[in-house]
């Protein structure tokens, strides 16, 4: 009996251990760049919200589209306030967070009984707060941005529009843990362009936020501008004769 139970123990090892081994290689991204077991799970999170939003959970700050297909007049677009309501067209306010999309149909309908023989609301998730990354810096157009699955940072700098030309080689993903503590990780973008089956495209997690410096060139320039051209009445040169 004790030879039988050895047995299953390793044969339970070697099961887990493969399992672990198809996670990892699992979690390599498109581009080669390994993914963390959190970012995996966050992307599979997003990819079942993506392909099923009805079994989302609304939070405030949703964004929300209610189409009536009957009655395409009666059509919004709304946003769950900090109290869980959102505000309807002849109806009034409606409490929305804590409920799946296919729940608040079902309670669009019942409000829009008196006005509608048949209101057939369908809501969906327009965009998702809580799922979003922020790019900031020497970015043609900064601002936040929806994370969808597998996103990776030379693919949320190209969703921003692209480098400026003063954007330093190395930008900054600052990413909070489980406590909330910030991290900054360093992430080569020039290196991650010109070798993109490396490892330097880091894979992205909800919230991170992706910061471009300026070069140092660039802020050399800006000193020599603010505190050199700016203040010299003349110019710091003399012209050469043609």
């Amino acid at each position: 009996m004790r030879w039988v139970a050895v047995t299953m123990l390793i044969c339970c090892g070697c099961a887990a251990n493969s399992s672990r081994g198809d996670l990892a290689k699992g979690a390599i991204g498109a581009k080669g760049s390994a993914l963390s077991q959190e970012q995996c799970t966050a992307n599979a999170e997003i990819e079942h919200a993506a392909s099923a939003d009805e079994s989302y959970v609304i939070q405030p700050g949703d964004q929300l589209t209610i189409d009536f297909y009957l009655n395409p007049e009666f059509n919004d677009q709304v946003t769950v306030r900090p109290d869980g309501q959102i505000t309807l067209r002849m109806v009034g306010d409606l409490h929305a967070a804590g409920e799946t999309p296919v729940v608040l149909s079902k309670a669009i309908d019942q409000s829009y009984l008196k006005e509608l023989k048949s209101p057939d609301a369908v809501v969906h998730v327009k965009n998702m707060p809580s799922r979003q990354i922020f790019v900031d810096g020497e970015i043609n157009k900064p601002g936040a941005f929806p994370l969808d699955p597998g996103m990776t940072v030379l693919q949320a700098i190209s969703e921003a529009g692209g480098l400026t030309k003063d954007a330093n080689d190395v930008a900054l993903l600052i990413r909070r843990d489980a406590c909330g503590v910030p991290q900054a990780i360093k992430i080569n973008v020039a290196q991650a362009t010109a070798k993109p089956e490396g490892q330097e495209d880091a894979g992205l997690m909800p919230r991170d936020i992706l910061v471009v410096p300026k070069s140092t060139i660039a802020n050399m320039d800006q000193f020599v501008d603010h505190y050199i051209r700016g203040l010299i009445p003349i110019q710091p040169y003399l012209p050469v004769p043609l």
